[in-house]
C-alpha cells in the first residue's frame, strides 16, 4: 500500500510525460517476427502469450526495454523467449511496433457468471484487512489502465495469461514492477482469488 502511494503521488506531480512515437505503418512491416506467438494483429492464438493489440504504447516499450536489458545482462524483465526477440531492436523498431499493435483491435472475452460477485469485490474494494490496494487505483474501472504510468490495459486480455503473470509476481519471478507494486499485491492474494481475478478483470469493457 505504501509502494502504490508513493508510485500514486510522483505520478500526480510529473507534467509533460513522453509519449511513444512509433510509425504503425513501419511497425507492422518490422512485426513479421512477433506474428507466431501474437498473431498478425496482436491477439494472440495462444493464451500462454499476451495480446498486445490495444496495449498502450508506452507500456510496450517499457517491456521490450526490459526484455532486452535482461537479455543483455542487466537488470530487466527476464522472459527466454522475449528477450533473444527484443535484444536486437532499437528504440525506433519499439517505438514502430508498439504504434502498430497499440491501434490493433483486441478481442473481447466474456466473464463467468461464477467470479463476477467476487472479482468485483476484489477489483473494485481490495482488502483493507489485509492492506491489498484495490486492482482499480491503478487499472481504473474498466482494466483500461493509465497509459502515461505505463499500467497496462487488462481488458480482452487471455485469463490464463493475468493468472500466469500474477503467480509470476507473487513468486518473484517476474519484479519489473514499479516499486515493488503488483508483488506486494500479488503476494496477499491466494490460489483461489488470483483464479478470479484473472477471470474478471480480463472483462471490463
Amino acid at each position: 500500500m505504501k509502494n502504490l502511494a508513493i508510485t500514486l503521488a510522483l505520478l500526480a506531480s510529473a507534467t509533460g510525460m513522453a509519449q511513444a512515437a512509433g510509425d504503425a505503418a513501419a511497425g507492422q512491416a518490422k512485426s513479421a517476427t512477433c506474428v507466431a506467438c501474437h498473431g498478425a494483429d496482436g491477439n494472440s492464438p495462444a493464451d500462454i502469450y499476451p495480446k498486445i493489440a490495444g496495449q498502450h504504447p508506452a507500456y510496450l516499450k517499457k517491456q521490450l526495454l526490459e526484455l532486452k536489458a535482461a537479455a543483455s545482462g542487466k537488470t530487466g524483465r527476464v522472459a527466454p523467449v522475449m528477450g533473444p526477440m527484443a535484444l536486437p531492436l532499437s528504440e525506433q523498431d519499439m517505438d514502430d511496433l508498439a504504434a502498430y499493435f497499440s491501434e490493433q483491435q483486441r478481442t473481447p472475452v466474456a466473464v463467468p457468471d461464477d467470479v463476477v460477485e467476487q472479482g468485483r469485490a476484489l477489483y473494485m474494494g481490495g482488502d483493507t484487512s489485509r492492506s491489498l490496494a484495490a486492482c482499480i487505483a491503478c487499472h481504473g474501472p474498466r482494466g483500461e489502465g493509465l497509459a502515461q504510468a505505463k499500467y497496462p490495459n487488462l481488458t480482452g486480455q487471455h485469463p490464463a495469461y493475468i493468472k500466469a503473470q500474477l503467480e509470476a509476481f507473487r513468486s518473484g519471478t517476474r519484479d519489473n514492477d514499479p516499486n515493488g507494486m503488483m508483488r506486494d499485491v500479488a503476494r496477499k492474494l491466494t490460489d483461489e482469488e488470483i483464479q478470479v481475478l484473472a477471470q474478471y478483470v480480463v472483462g471490463l469493457h
